[in-house]
Parts: C-alpha cells; structure tokens; sequence
C-alpha cells in the first residue's frame, strides 16, 4: 500500500507538470471511467466463452445443472452488459470532451479502430438478446452457436480499444508535416505490430478477473455449506479458465516486454526503479525513489538483467539516461508494475498447486482454507489487472502519444467544468455500482429460493409470453 508520504509526492509530482490546469481533473476523470469500465470490459471478453462451454456440457452430457448454470451465467451477463452499455459510451464522450487536442489532431487516424469497436458492441448486443431469450424457444444446438458471435464480437472490440492504445504507446500509420497529420494509414494502425501482444496480455487477464471472480462466487457458497453439484460445477469450470490463463499471462508479459529498452526506456528505467545504468542490473524488489536515491528496496543481483533485458549482463537503461522533463512518476510506476507481477505470480502458484494436489488425489474444495483463498482471488486478479493498467499509462507520461504528443497538449482549458463533471461522475458511478450489487444479488437470493424460471432481464412478463 502507498504510504501517506509517497501518496502526496506522487501527486505533487503530477500535478506540478500540470499545465493547463485542467490536466488533473481530465486525469481523475479518466482514471475513474476507465478503472471502473475495464473489469465489466473484462466480463465482454471472457464471460461469453465460459457460458459457451457450461452450454455446451449441458447439451452433450445431457446434464441440467450445467444447462441451468449456462442459463443464470447469461441473465448475469445481460445485467453487467447494460451497466456495461453505459460506462462505455461515457468513455466515448470523454475522448473528445477531455482530451480534444488529441482527438482534433489525431482524429483521422483514430477513427477505424473506434468505428470497428461501435459496430462490434452493436452485434454482441444482438446476440445477447437472441441468446437470452431464446431459451426453449429455439433447437438447443442452434441455440448455443448464439454465444459464439458474443465472444467473438467481444474480442474484436476490445481489440480495437487496445490497439488505440497499443498505438498511443507505439505511434505508427501517419506522418506529421508542418504540426499537420498526413499520408494517414488506418489498417497500420488498427494492426500496428505491438497490439497483438497488448491484446494478448489483456486478453489473458480477463480471463482471470471472470474466471477467479466466478468461481469465487460458488466458493463463498461452499463455504456456508452448499457443496452439492450446483457449486462444484460452478466453481470449477471458470477456475479451470482462470488456470489456464495465470499460467500463460507470466510468459504473455514477458515476451510483450521485449525491445522496451528500445521504445519507452524511461517506462523500463521506471519499471525497475533502475536511477542508474548498471551492468549487471539488479532486480529491486519494493522500494521507492527519494531524492534521486532508492530506499527501501530489496535487491537480487543479475536477475534484473535476466528477466527485462534477457541477458544476465546486459544493463537496464537507468533514469540518468533520461532528460528529466521526459521521466514518469517512477515511485507509482515502479510499485503499480511489481503490485500486477507479484499477484500474477501468486495467482499462477495457487492454481499449479491446485492442480498438482488434485492429481495426487487430493480436493482442495474440502479444505476451508484454498476456499478462502479462492474468494480472494477475484479481487487479487481485479487489483492485478487495474495496477498493470497504471502501470502502463502512467509510465508512459508525460505523453499522451509517445514522442509525439505531450499530454498538457492533449487536454481541454475548461478546469472548473471538469472538477464538476469528476464529482457527478463519481456519484454516477457509485450508484451504478450499487444497483448493480443490489440487482445480481436479488436474483440470487431468488435463485436460492427455488425460482429456477426468473425472468430475464427486460424481457416481458411470463404471462404475457405464455399468451
């Protein structure tokens, strides 16, 4: 946790490069619509493969817990999708209303990926609702191929947001002459070479949000004592996801890192908390920069070089190679960077002992103490997935487009409307987040009381489709 003094001097040192002053508030603003809309983007991504997978079991094996699991995974979703729907179209509006100097200037060459996104959205909300109220109204093989544009739409989309970003931090596909944008090239962007692994990493990382935050759910059930079919099956189908990707995202982020010597140094300097050129690096566990010195940390010679540079003597570019009004908030980047590779790595050693314990025979589902851990999860892998975030956009300042553009040049001059507008905004958010609790836990609570036919959502009364 950040201390009380490294809180103060990570937002002094924001907001003393904070010209105009707008610059903070247009932050807050984005970090809070963000922050709250990537886990539900998270649920758009993976939710749709894990229904499609319970669907399909319960199709095959003829198995109607499976199927009734499938059927209340997808009324869940519906629910998370309109909240979704939501926070989402905020965050449409404030790339303009925040951030006009990028859009006004780098418009042209944003609009394909943006424009793919809004279409994608619009066909995984179709498929939502043909798979939603299609139960017993359609053959159940057709039924379940509904999920399949769901997933896929899902994916396409949040590549395109990605790529956006993937972009920001690797421009490519134009060329600036005289301050003008020109020789745009949109499909060069939209498939620009750093966004696959972007992707790949986030990609990955929903996976785990969903799939931990998921079986979480059913293992606060085992825990009151409903260990029946329902709960173990509900449990282990997303953790089986979340397993599969805790193991690949170390290898995913480890080969995303390669050449960041080369395209952001100053983000790797930060990243290691290397202030000097060192051969061979240390890796620093912990720590902070204070006074241009590090205090604090815990260092293991070598392995520095070893894991960021892939050479056991080739050194990490220190911050002393870096000018000073080009380094990032590097105590914030340092520690949001080792709070995502540290809870990775622990989620990835929780699962590999899981399953190494089930093949010796052993079911850790009986043990209070993995159920415990394995609510916990979910908001480990939530916490990962913000700070890797932070991690990135923040060790990217003080550009929004690196090496192009600076983001005090990016931001609009209207501070006074933008404190409002963080204040309504974060009202706004924490109804939704609270209708939203209310909602999914009133329909578990009538799930649990035996009302196996609840309604979906915004679908007419029963009666009136009975008719």
């Amino acid at each position: 946790m950040l201390s009380p003094d490294l809180l103060v001097h990570t937002v002094v040192q924001l907001a003393s490069a904070a010209e105009p002053a707008g610059l903070m508030p247009a932050r807050q603003q984005m970090a809070l619509s963000l922050g709250w809309h990537i886990i539900l983007a998270c649920f758009g991504v993976a939710f749709p493969a894990i229904i499609f997978v319970m669907h399909l079991r319960g199709i095959r094996r003829d198995d109607p817990v499976a199927l009734e699991l499938a059927r209340r995974w997808a009324k869940v979703s519906a629910v998370l999708f309109a909240i979704g729907a939501v926070s989402g179209t905020v965050l449409s509006f404030e790339m303009g209303l925040l951030w006009p100097g990028l859009m006004g200037t780098y418009g042209d060459v944003l609009g394909l990926p943006f424009a793919f996104e809004g279409l994608a959205f619009f066909v995984e909300a179709i498929f939502l609702g043909i798979y939603l109220y299609g139960w017993g109204r359609m053959p159940p093989r057709q039924h379940v191929l509904m999920v399949l544009p769901m997933a896929v739409t899902g994916i396409i989309g949040a590549y395109c947001v990605v790529a956006v970003n993937a972009w920001m931090n690797v421009p490519t596909g134009f060329r600036l002459v005289d301050g003008e944008v020109t020789d745009v090239q949109p499909w060069t962007v939209l498939f620009n070479q750093h966004a696959f692994l972007q992707f790949a990493h986030m990609w990955v990382g929903a996976y785990m949000v969903v799939g931990f935050s998921i079986a979480g759910v059913y293992a606060v059930g085992m825990l009151r004592g409903r260990r029946d079919a329902h709960h173990r099956l509900g449990f282990i189908v997303p953790f089986v996801f979340a397993s599969v990707a805790a193991l690949t995202q170390p290898f995913v982020g480890h080969v995303l890192g390669f050449g960041l010597d080369e395209r952001q140094p100053a983000k790797l300097a930060a990243f290691e908390l290397a202030e000097t050129t060192e051969s061979p690096s240390p890796l620093r566990l912990g720590g902070v920069l204070v006074d241009g010195e590090v205090r604090g940390s815990i260092d293991i010679p070598v392995l520095g070089s070893l894991i960021a540079m892939n050479s056991p003597t080739a050194p990490v570019p220190g911050l002393d190679t870096i000018p000073e009004d080009e380094r990032p908030p590097v105590n914030l980047t340092h520690l949001a960077f080792q709070t995502m590779v540290g809870i990775g790595t622990l989620l990835a050693a929780g699962v590999a002992w899981f399953w190494f314990q089930r093949r010796r025979g052993r079911d850790l589902l009986e043990r209070r103490w993995f159920l415990r851990a394995a609510v916990a999860a979910g908001p480990l892998a939530a916490i990962a997935l913000e700070s890797g975030w932070v991690a990135t956009e923040v060790g990217r300042q003080p550009w929004i487009v690196h090496g192009v553009m600076r983001t005090p040049e990016a931001v609009g001059d209207y501070t006074s409307a933008l404190w409002w507008l963080l204040g309504i905004s974060t009202v706004i958010y924490t109804a939704m987040t609270v209708g939203a609790v209310v909602v999914l836990r009133s329909m578990a609570r009538r799930w649990r009381a035996g009302e196996t036919d609840l309604p979906s959502p915004y679908a007419p009364p029963v009666e009136e489709l009975q008719r």
